[in-house]
């Protein structure tokens, strides 16, 4: 028996019980941008002008990566860090529903009375590109006319623009893929960062007298280009100064790509812990070379490098 798509909607939803009105906003927020925090940032000053509660409700899983399986759709935040970042923008309710083939068959309509029913919501906020509900037909001009009908307003926020371009996952995404982490960060609001559990690797950093801590992360996750960065390593609180390699290791053969960073100045076992890795510039390219000596030379430059690099950069804490 196929599940009916409004009552799993229905069912998160109903456990929320806001204390009064609500002004909502719905969307992925995928990396919580620039564009998603201005978006954020006027719901909660409308909220608060109209007395109401601010609310967002999100997806647990990226639609695309529900609709399009096969097309391994990168996500920047997993739904832990995306949850995290918006409740620290002083939203009241954040609410993350399941997103399933099924959900993606609900009408505007439905889903909009969903919203009403459960979370009291007396008004929208939306980007200018927003559509929501089956086949995209929950565009402004759409959910206008049933805010009409069904009781709630509609505001559209004009999109943000950085170097002439606007604030987007998208733009985001291929500014990772290229391993422009300036950038990256600008349309961010801060460096992209990496979270994960450090696990053991093949040991040739140690060899090479680099000890590294290599990051086990979602194989879904959108990385940065393959090379070597100066990073901001996070540890139990503590940021310190760090290079990170992603890629194959060529030197060593054709291997699984891999996250591995070098923490300057840190003596200390890291593994089965839980570290944040910040980009903060890439240095270079990933580069196969002829011999173990040249890579050892090499990966010295580039701690020199980021040391030089790193210097102008002020961790909260630690180093």
């Amino acid at each position: 028996m196929t599940p009916d798509p409004a009552s799993q909607v229905a069912e998160v939803l109903s456990r929320v019980k806001p204390e009064k009105d609500s002004l909502l906003t719905v969307g992925v927020f995928d990396g919580v941008h620039l564009g998603h925090q201005t978006l954020l940032s006027e719901l909660h000053t409308r909220a608060r002008q109209r007395e109401m509660m601010s609310g967002v409700v999100t997806f647990q899983s990226h639609p695309r990566r529900v609709l399009q399986p096969s097309n391994k759709f990168p996500f920047i935040n997993g739904i832990d860090d995306r949850l995290e970042k918006i409740r620290s923008l002083g939203i009241d309710l954040v609410v993350a529903i399941p997103f399933t083939v099924e959900t993606a068959r609900l009408t505007a309509r439905e889903f909009i009375a969903l919203l009403v029913k459960y979370l009291k919501m007396k008004g929208l906020v939306v980007g200018p590109d927003f559509a929501l509900g089956r086949k995209r037909e929950g565009n402004a001009d759409h959910l206008q006319q049933l805010g009409r009908e069904m009781g709630f307003t509609v505001e559209v926020i004009k999109p943000v623009a950085v170097g002439g371009e606007v604030v987007s996952s998208t733009l985001l995404r291929n500014t990772l893929a290229r391993g422009d982490m300036r950038k990256s960060a600008r349309l961010l609001g801060q460096p992209f960062y990496l979270k994960g559990k450090v696990v053991r690797g093949t040991q040739h950093g140690l060899d090479l007298g680099f000890p590294t801590a290599n990051l086990e992360i979602h194989s879904g996750q959108a990385l940065p280009a393959n090379g070597v960065y100066a990073t901001i390593t996070e540890i139990a609180g503590e940021n310190y100064h760090s290079v990170t390699n992603i890629g194959n290791r060529p030197t060593f053969g054709d291997n699984p790509q891999t996250i591995e960073t070098h923490v300057l100045d840190f003596n200390g076992d890291l593994y089965g812990q839980t570290i944040k890795v910040s980009f903060v510039e890439r240095l270079r390219n990933e580069i196969r070379f002829k011999t173990i000596d040249e890579l050892r030379d090499q990966i010295q430059k580039d701690v020199a490098q980021a040391r030089i690099l790193l210097v102008k950069e002020k961790p909260s804490q630690g180093r």
